[in-house]
């Protein structure tokens, strides 16, 4: 097969096809993982950057390749998790910013553009390691450069990207001596081959196989090289720098002139693998440091902090560690923690949720399965922390959860968030440098700016405050009151929607239920982009029952 021209439709598709090819292979990638911190979830990290990249894409399907590039940019720099999601992030930044202006590809623009992708990235990495992603990044764009200059076929271009990729993936070990010590190649750079795969199988044509490229012979490489994680190989003290600190500042005018080599410059004196991306409106920043109340102290000079994230990495090594020994009481033998945040959760999809941005303990619960005042103080003991904050999520959960508060030993608050949407708010909304007190306030603060939607079922024919409902009708439900009623479940949502979203809404968050059908989610979304073209859009999978949609608009 020949492809000369590469534009905005095909590339869409090699984005969607990278994406899921990388997400089937996610638990391989994360099995690999041993640079630069033990954290175990490389995988994990570039598969829902990765993922909130596609579904830009898809949002934003078009022939002009610049405008596709752009808008997977724009997801990558949104969903970016992790130092490997992160660098993910950048290669395709720029890689897009290389061909904005262009409506479709040559082959050597196509060659040009991933070397530009690898610059891009390079930049953003205070210290730059040999032997990653990185490394795999920079090897197959010179390829792809080389073989440009008298190759005219995209095909044969990504034919000759991947096989360096996978040829440089192998030489990782050579290039970082706890590879090889371990037995494994960069978890980040086997991550970037899984996208390479899948945009050649879209040139091509061909079909990827359903079933991770390799298991079950990666997990036999790994039980025969080590019979333990690849983080035994290493000490919980000799992590210097303890805390993974993720979050974005959203500029503000009457607050600091960004730039972004000065705003690196100065977060570099804070700890190490700092990457930082930026555009108009943000920045978002992956670092490793000690102390990251004051990294969050100097961000706040710039505008105000969203989508934070802090992870204890010697808490998280010292678990993996003594899994390896077969540690059965793992409470007690790890590290116990300042902090720790429980929330109540529906549905896999939303606990998930919960645990990416930063909770510590989910509790399967909600409309009609409540968790019982024992169930949340098993959660407090799991939690093995001196403070606990409690998120019910629930208004029937709140009583039950203050009772364990009441008879824990340790300090112990509940925030009393009726909604999902407000528990996400209040885990956004935590700092770890305040005291109990001051973070049960910020988060009540939070949650008060929230509003939140649902959509489910009348299981009765009845009438409130005026309003016929006739049962299996769908209901739109706004901060608990219903507002209405309709047989067609994208009806009432978006009739629900627009109760909700006003003049200074910027941020929808949608989270849509396990009884939800794709072609139904993608209807609503024609709809609100089509009526509210502003308004940020942020889509998850909560998995939950009942509620076909959960709402949240800031």
């Amino acid at each position: 097969m020949s492809i000369t021209s590469l534009d905005g439709n095909q590339f869409a598709e090699m984005i969607i096809i990278g994406a899921n090819h990388l997400s089937a292979n996610a638990k391989m990638v994360d099995a690999l993982n041993v640079f630069p911190v033990p954290d175990g979830d490389t995988g994990t990290n570039m598969n829902l950057s990765m993922s909130s990249g596609s579904k830009e894409v898809q949002n934003n399907r078009q022939e002009h390749i610049g405008k596709v590039a752009a808008a997977l940019s724009k997801g990558l720099l949104m969903g970016a998790r992790g130092n490997s999601g992160v660098i993910l992030s950048q290669l395709f930044r720029g890689f897009a910013k290389d061909i904005e202006a262009k409506p479709f590809l040559s082959a050597e623009e196509f060659a040009h553009a991933l070397e530009a992708g690898v610059n891009t990235a390079y930049k953003a990495v205070m210290k730059p390691v040999e032997g990653t992603i990185l490394t795999v990044a920079k090897d197959s764009a010179k390829k792809a450069v080389e073989i440009a200059k008298n190759e005219s076929n995209i095909v044969i271009i990504m034919e000759n990207t991947l096989q360096e990729a996978k040829a440089s993936l192998q030489r990782t070990p050579d290039l970082l001596p706890v590879l090889k010590e371990v037995g494994v190649v960069d978890s980040g750079g086997q991550g970037l081959v899984c996208v390479y795969e899948g945009f050649l199988a879209v040139l091509k044509g061909e079909k990827l196989p359903d079933t991770p490229l390799l298991a079950p012979s990666m997990d036999e490489l790994v039980s025969a090289q080590h019979h333990q994680s690849v983080q035994s190989f290493m000490n919980t003290e000799d992590i210097e720098y303890g805390y993974c600190t993720e979050f974005m500042v959203k500029f503000e005018k009457d607050k600091k002139a960004f730039s972004e080599i000065d705003f690196q410059k100065d977060l570099s004196e804070f700890g190490d693998s700092l990457l930082v991306i930026s555009d108009e409106d943000v920045v978002k920043v992956h670092i490793h440091a000690e102390h990251p109340g004051e990294v969050l102290s100097y961000g706040q000079q710039y505008g105000s902090l969203i989508n934070m994230k802090i992870e204890n990495m010697r808490e998280q090594h010292s678990s993996i560690v003594d899994q390896d020994h077969h540690v059965d009481a793992k409470t007690n033998s790890k590290e116990k923690q300042e902090y720790a945040i429980i929330a109540v959760s529906m549905g896999s999809g939303i606990a998930s949720l919960f645990k990416s941005i930063g909770a510590t303990e989910v509790i399967e619960g909600g409309q009609t399965m409540n968790p019982s005042t024992e169930d949340i103080m098993k959660a407090i003991k799991a939690a093995n922390a001196n403070k606990v904050i409690i998120l019910p999520n629930n208004k029937n959960i709140i009583m039950a959860a203050e009772q364990a508060a009441e008879i824990a030993e340790e300090e112990v608050i509940v925030v009393p968030t009726k909604t999902v949407p407000q528990g996400l708010a209040a885990v956004l909304a935590f700092n770890p440098t305040q005291t109990l007190e001051k973070n049960g306030q910020g988060m009540k603060e939070a949650i008060s700016a929230i509003k939140t939607g649902q959509v489910t079922f009348a299981v009765r024919d009845t009438m409130i405050d005026g309003l016929q409902i006739a049962k299996d009708d769908y209901m739109g439900i706004n901060d608990g009151k219903i507002v209405g009623t309709n047989k067609d479940l994208v009806k009432a949502a978006y009739h629900l929607l627009t109760n909700m979203i006003d003049e200074d809404s910027e941020i929808l968050t949608i989270i849509y239920g396990e009884d939800t059908k794709q072609d139904e989610l993608n209807q609503l979304l024609d709809l609100i982009n089509e009526q509210y073209e502003d308004i940020e859009i942020e889509v998850h999978n909560g998995k939950q029952p009942l509620y076909n949609f959960i709402f949240s608009v800031e």
